[in-house]
């Protein structure tokens, strides 16, 4: 009888590792269903964002990953053309940096900002000067003339490079680059009679470069002012009117 009990226990205590297999079974169908979740969520988010970008401007086609809609680079449009490409204000830009030769000293990009417009710093300033040359401000004005109908908020950002500036004008990159956008949004408020509620002027100096700051070359790419058409998602973190 006492040897029937021992057979009996000892029977008993080999299978509970059946406990321990099914807890690990459970455990990993939680796993799973975590990652499912968290899949699904960001396909979402991701969808919105696509959807989000495509409202932003009217046109014709993008794709983000697999999700598709309307344009941003070719369907930004001035107010009241007839909606072509033509008419776009990237086949503006084009047109304006094949008539003056500027393919090296204005370019354009979409990023989630917006549309962005970058002028190397030669293009309007002399070295560790603020002031925008006599000679290129016809240039900025019908930059500025093709931009001037859009209803979104402009924003004009000042960089350099980190080469150290301590001159009698600026004491720091940073003055100068906060400078050189300001006083390229007077010319779009004052010339090109931009909204100034709808325009402001930000530097960044050396500290947001677009390339590492170790040779001539970058340091050039680095050395802008960036005329940037915000998204319309932005518009809710302006100060209120």
């Amino acid at each position: 009888m006492i040897r029937h009990e021992d057979d009996e226990g000892k029977k008993e205590n080999s299978e509970r590792w059946l406990l321990t297999y099914s807890d690990m079974i459970t455990l990993l169908m939680i796993f799973f269903i975590v990652l499912y979740t968290i899949s699904t969520v960001n396909s979402q988010k991701f969808q919105q964002i696509a959807a989000s970008l495509g409202k932003t401007f009217d046109g014709t086609n993008y794709v983000i990953g697999q999700q598709s809609g309307n344009s941003i680079l070719d369907s930004i449009k001035t107010a009241g053309t007839n909606g072509t490409n033509d008419n776009s204000i990237a086949s503006q830009l084009d047109k304006l940096i094949k008539q003056y030769n500027l393919q090296n000293m204005v370019t354009y990009k979409v990023d989630e900002r917006g549309f962005v417009i970058s002028l190397n710093d030669t293009l309007l300033f002399d070295t560790g000067s603020a002031d925008v040359k006599p000679e290129q401000k016809e240039t900025l004005i019908k930059i500025g003339n093709i931009l001037k109908s859009m209803p979104n908020y402009i924003r004009v950002e000042g960089y350099t490079d980190n080469v150290p500036i301590n001159n009698n004008q600026f004491h720091s990159n940073w003055e100068l680059s906060v400078i050189r956008a300001t006083n390229v949004v007077e010319i779009l408020v004052n010339d090109v009679k931009m909204d100034p509620a709808k325009i402001s002027a930000v530097g960044y100096g050396e500290y947001r470069p677009i390339v590492p700051n170790d040779s001539d070359k970058n340091r050039q790419l680095n050395r802008r002012v960036d005329i940037v058409i915000m998204n319309s998602d932005y518009n809710k973190w302006e100060p209120a009117q």
